[in-house]
Parts: C-alpha cells; sequence; structure tokens
C-alpha cells in the first residue's frame, strides 16, 4: 500500500470511528470553521454534515461556552487561550428551532511542534436525561403533596391530637415511636413525618423487622463486607447508611431479636454502624422512626425487650386510635376509599346507601383502616348500581353485630325507608343516619318517614348540632 493509499486508509477508518460514537463530535479549524460533523451531530441537531461543514459553530447557538453566552467568532470564545475548559451543561438550538440539553466539551489540538491546528468538540444529548429527572421532580414533588397533612384523614379529636404530635415530631430530628394496631396507618404516619420535615428531600428508608430473618435482617440493616458470610461476594451498604442525611422507618420494631436490639441501641446512642465482618466504625446522620402494634412495656415485663432500647425509642411516642375508638371518620374514609375506587375502576359509584353505610359505621373493624379500604373495594367488585348496597358489603360486617339478639337485618329494617316511623329513633341511631346521609336532613327525614322538621325536633332534643361537627 502506498503512503498516499495508507493515509486514505486512516481518514476513512477515523470518519467510521467517529460515526459510531454515541456522541456528537465535531471539529473546526484555527478560523472557526466545522471541519468534520459525526453522524450523531446530524441525529442531535437536524444539520447534515454538508449542511454544517465549511461554517462556524454560531449555527449551534450553544446557550454558554466558557461561562458565557457563545460569541460568533472562536477568536472571541477563549477556547484558544484555554485550550481544555472543564465541560458544560448548557443548550444548542436545534435546526428546527428547538433547545436540546446537553454537555459540551472543547480540547484544542496541536501538532509535534506545540502549534494549534484545530479544536475538537463533543456534544452528548442530555434530553432522555433531563426527562428523566424532570419525572423523578415531579414524582417526589407528588410523594410530598401525598403525605401532607391534609391527605391523612380524620376529624375526630383523636386524630386533632395525632396530627398536633406529627406536626412537633415533623419540626425536630427526635427518634419516635409509633404505636397502633395492625392497619391504623403507622407507616402513613411516618412518611408524614419525614416528607413535613426539612429532610424531606433526603432518603426515607423502610424496613420491616419481622420479614427476614436475624441474619438477615443484620446484613440488611448495617451492611456487610466482601467474604463476611457465605454468598456476600462484595461489599454492600446497610439501610442505615442508606437513610444518611433523612429517616428510617423500623416497622414492626417488637419483632427484633436481642442481639439486633443491642446493635440498635449502639446506633441510636452513637449515631454509628460497623458493617457485618467489619470492625470499622462509619458515623450516620439519620432520624430512627419506630412501629409497633405490640405491646413493648408487656414485652419488658418479659423480658424480651430491653428497657434501655425502650427509653431511647421511646423520646416522642405518639399513640394511633383504632378505628373503633374514632368510628366518627368512618363516613369520611368511606367517601375517600369510594372516590378513590372510582379513579382506579370503570365503575361509576357515587356512594353507599344509609342502611349499609349503618352496618359499617357498627362493625368493629379488627383491620381498622385498612379492612375498611378493603371492604370498600370489595363493594366495588359486587357493586351493579351506581350505589353500594348492603348487599355488596363483606360477609364478615353483615354477620357482626354489636347488639346481643339483634341481626344486623334487624336494624336495617329498624328504619325502612319511605315507611312511616312508628317508634322514635334513639339519639345514636339519628346521629348513624346524619352521617349516612351526609347531615343532609332532606335524606334523613326520607329514610325515616317523616317531615324536616321533625328532624329538626328530634336534633334539638337530642341536643345533636344542625351542622356537621369538625
Amino acid at each position: 500500500m502506498t503512503e498516499k493509499n495508507h493515509a486514505v486508509w486512516n481518514v476513512r477508518f477515523l470518519n467510521q470511528i467517529m460515526d459510531s460514537m454515541a456522541e456528537g463530535v465535531f471539529t473546526l479549524d484555527t478560523q472557526g470553521r466545522i471541519t468534520s460533523w459525526n453522524r450523531s451531530m446530524e441525529q442531535i441537531t437536524g444539520f447534515e454534515s454538508s449542511e454544517a461543514l465549511g461554517r462556524s459553530c454560531e449555527i449551534l447557538g450553544f446557550s454558554r461556552c466558557l461561562g458565557r453566552v457563545c460569541p460568533a467568532d472562536v477568536r472571541e470564545c477563549g477556547i484558544l487561550e484555554h485550550e481544555s475548559p472543564e465541560a458544560k451543561e448548557c443548550v444548542l438550538r436545534h435546526r428546527d428551532g428547538r433547545d436540546i440539553p446537553v454537555i459540551k466539551q472543547a480540547r484544542v489540538v496541536k501538532d509535534e511542534k506545540g502549534q494549534v491546528i484545530g479544536i475538537v468538540e463533543t456534544v452528548t444529548d442530555m434530553t432522555e436525561l433531563h426527562r428523566a429527572r424532570h419525572k423523578a421532580e415531579e414524582a417526589s414533588r407528588l410523594l410530598s403533596e401525598h403525605y401532607r397533612f391534609t391527605n391523612i384523614l380524620g376529624k375526630s379529636q383523636a386524630m386533632q391530637e395525632v396530627f398536633s404530635r406529627v406536626r412537633a415530631a415533623a419540626d425536630s430530628r427526635s427518634t419516635v415511636l409509633i404505636q397502633g394496631e395492625s392497619g391504623t396507618g403507622k407507616e402513613l404516619i411516618a412518611r408524614a413525618i419525614h416528607y413535613n420535615s426539612e429532610q424531606a428531600e433526603q432518603p426515607f428508608v423502610t424496613v420491616n423487622c419481622s420479614a427476614l430473618t436475624e441474619t438477615l435482617l443484620e446484613s440488611e440493616l448495617f451492611g456487610h463486607v466482601k467474604g463476611a458470610f457465605t454468598g456476600a461476594v462484595k461489599d454492600r451498604r446497610g439501610r442505615f447508611e442508606e437513610a444518611h442525611g433523612g429517616s428510617i422507618f423500623l416497622d414492626e420494631i417488637g419483632e427484633l431479636s436481642p442481639s439486633i436490639q443491642v446493635k440498635l441501641l449502639r446506633v441510636l446512642q452513637e449515631r454509628e454502624v460497623e458493617r457485618v465482618g467489619e470492625s470499622r466504625s462509619r458515623k450516620i446522620d439519620i432520624r430512627v422512626i419506630g412501629a409497633t402494634h405490640r405491646d413493648l412495656e408487656s414485652l419488658l415485663a418479659q423480658g424480651m425487650f430491653r428497657q434501655d432500647l425502650y427509653y431511647r425509642l421511646k423520646v416522642f411516642p405518639i399513640h394511633l386510635p383504632p378505628l373503633r375508638e374514632r368510628r366518627e371518620d368512618i363516613p369520611l374514609l368511606v367517601s375517600h376509599f369510594i372516590a378513590q375506587q372510582s379513579r382506579e375502576s370503570k365503575k361509576r359509584i357515587t356512594g353507599i346507601e344509609p342502611q349499609a353505610m349503618r352496618f359499617i359505621l357498627d362493625y368493629e373493624w379488627p383491620g381498622n383502616v385498612r379492612e375498611l379500604e378493603n371492604a370498600v373495594e370489595h363493594a366495588f367488585v359486587l357493586a351493579s348500581e351506581d350505589m353500594i348496597r348492603v348487599s355488596d358489603l363483606p360477609a364478615e360486617i353483615l354477620s357482626a353485630s354489636r347488639h346481643p339478639g339483634r341481626t344486623r337485618v334487624d336494624l336495617v329494617q329498624e328504619f325502612p325507608a319511605g315507611k312511616e316511623l312508628k317508634t322514635q329513633p334513639s339519639r345514636e341511631q339519628l346521629i348513624e343516619l346524619l352521617h349516612a346521609c351526609s347531615w343532609n336532613k332532606a335524606e334523613v327525614a326520607r329514610q325515616l318517614g317523616v317531615s324536616r322538621t321533625a328532624v329538626w325536633k328530634y336534633m334539638k332534643r337530642f341536643n345533636i348540632p344542625l351542622n356537621p361537627p369538625r
């Protein structure tokens, strides 16, 4: 091969390499004229190679070069003096006028004598990354909105006290212990504390302490080093380290083994962790939020939970009341779950019949809010009309009764809609019916078969306010 042919082959090979690159690459001579333009540049900018060659990079309209607006002349932009400036995130103007987010970097090319012979610039399209960033930011915004106090439902006095304590916890970095029966929303409260605190942008890490064996839980919480145990093929950070700067939520903390309790106590006292198989301590800055449905004081008495750990966790306790102790919140929750199911399904359910609501209000709800949500979803599956009816409710709700000797059917048929009222309702029955009818006195009167005036008289006699309590 002749020297000339060899040179031509080298040029072709170099062009093929440039065209195979995902990054946009173009070169300029010392006068700032474009001398090469790879295929990725065509895709990113919309300019064909034939349109770009011989022109200046002014056609790209970069928003910044070396910290300032891109000048028209390469001799003014400063690249010849800086030679290899840092990569900059900016935008370029697409052929069709769109702005394309990119990362660009320029480098001066010199010959063996140190003379400048040109400039090579690389351009990385950041469009997909920007979309991902936007989605992540939007998800973060929606997440923080989802866990605002106004989105945790409850108008009862018991829940108002919970909200007050959640606000206080959010304004501090103290360790929090949330206690309540299963299904009362302990994780929801933990997230509300985190996402309403100054650390809302930092990690929120959750760990279910009852879901893993002691060995796996230790590795999950504290991490491990390579070779610490069979299967530890590389170093791994634990959940405490992942939560650095933010919060860690330890659910079912009453299930911790004695050895894990000792290690957790050290985390709370020293704010440092040791990975499994390593003696080095690592400092962490976290807020610990624990939760349990168990009676920790009873576990203390049985010797199953450390007293020193208990008091370290119970710096700021929050007790979530069971649903049966705040029945006045049930109609509000039912309406919320109906609206939620309507959005998620194709069915258009507008509400619940008063008789069905009376069954719901009378049930003990051992599974609390989670069970209520599942019951509404169950009713949606069976509902064939625009209202949830008694027959749509789960069997356990229909079969249970707080009134010995009286069946649920008795309660439903006690005041059949549109029939003449034979007996005066009790104060409890009237309040339940008012809740079921969203405090609509005309609907209550229709259900009782009396006039609205009679309903007002009953309310006055029982000292029931005309408007729903706030």
